[in-house]
């Protein structure tokens, strides 16, 4: 049986990646516009109809619009999953995280409709959810989350502006402190208290290394670093894509580079700990446009399709 694929915004960053990486798949028929339909309602919405699964690569509004325009179909609406960050804490929608907790793989798989993390949200969530969940870091702790990408992720115009050399060689974002992330990283890390989050990009492609320092007498029970590193490589124990790094790892890994994963949907995560100091240091190493976009919602999609 062969299943029809709409990926409605594939001429963008994330869609083009999709597009490349379901390539190889068996069962898989993608169908496209032709470029001078891709912005026309009435084309869109006789595909919508005519496919099984419609993945949205669109702006936040755009994704909204569409959404309920495929929802209004009714019964033979397609199941959708949506690339932006319109949804992800939006009724309805099912978190596409599946190593978030036991039973969301199966939540997604049996979905209608799939919202996909946002890529720094993916990286603070992995580290933090499991060490919540265990009582490791009380909900109410003061945490703060450091965040560095490649350009690839900023959209369009970034993209333009650091590949023309006309971009910084590093900089902050966000500083507002309301970045657009921080509602999915509330609502699925298990904080109640509203943590800090500061996002930076770099003057690479992709790549990214999420980051969470720690005062260990401040947290719950005041764990050592290995207590950290046990709690969360016993969440990610059989996990196909999430690993936690051993200890004599760490050690060797005296300096954290975000590129080496690019092109896979794989995440690393290190506990780096001084116990002489009581401190530690949680890091989420990924691919922006991997784990943290493309390869995520092809993850995604493999378990709506029990592919």
């Amino acid at each position: 049986m062969t299943t029809a694929i709409f990926i409605d915004g594939e001429a963008g960053t994330t869609g083009l990646q999709i597009r490349d990486k379901l390539a190889g798949f068996a069962g898989i028929a993608l169908r496209s516009l032709p470029a001078e339909l891709r912005k026309d309602p009435a084309a869109k919405l006789r595909l919508y109809a005519e496919v099984d699964l419609v993945i949205l690569c669109l702006p936040d509004e755009a994704a909204k619009e569409t959404a309920k325009a495929i929802e209004a179909i009714g019964a033979k609406a397609p199941r959708v999953i949506d690339a932006s960050s319109a949804h992800r804490v939006a009724p309805g929608w099912v978190y596409g995280f599946p190593e978030l907790a036991a039973g969301q793989g199966a939540a997604i798989a049996n979905a209608r409709k799939v919202t996909n993390p946002g890529c720094h949200a993916t990286g603070a969530i992995a580290l933090i959810a499991p060490l919540t969940a265990s009582g490791l870091i009380a909900k109410d702790a003061a945490i703060s989350i450091h965040s560095v990408s490649g350009y690839s992720g900023g959209g369009k115009a970034m993209i333009e502006a650091f590949e023309n050399g006309r971009a910084p060689s590093f900089e902050l974002y966000g500083l507002a402190l309301q970045h657009k992330h921080l509602p999915e990283i509330e609502r699925y890390s298990g904080l109640a208290a509203k943590p800090i989050f500061v996002p930076s990009v770099g003057n690479f492609r992709q790549g990214m290394i999420v980051s969470v320092p720690l005062h260990l007498d401040a947290l719950a029970g005041k764990p050592k670093g290995a207590d950290l590193r046990a709690a969360l490589a016993a969440h990610y124990k059989g996990a196909q894509y999430v690993k936690v790094a051993s200890a004599a790892e760490t050690a060797a890994a005296l300096r954290l580079e975000p590129e080496s994963l690019n092109g896979t949907n794989d995440m690393l995560i290190h506990v780096y700990e001084n116990e002489a100091r009581r401190q530690a240091l949680l890091a989420a190493k990924f691919d922006n446009l991997g784990k943290g976009a493309s390869g995520a919602a092809v993850q995604n999609l493999q378990l709506m399709l029990g592919l």
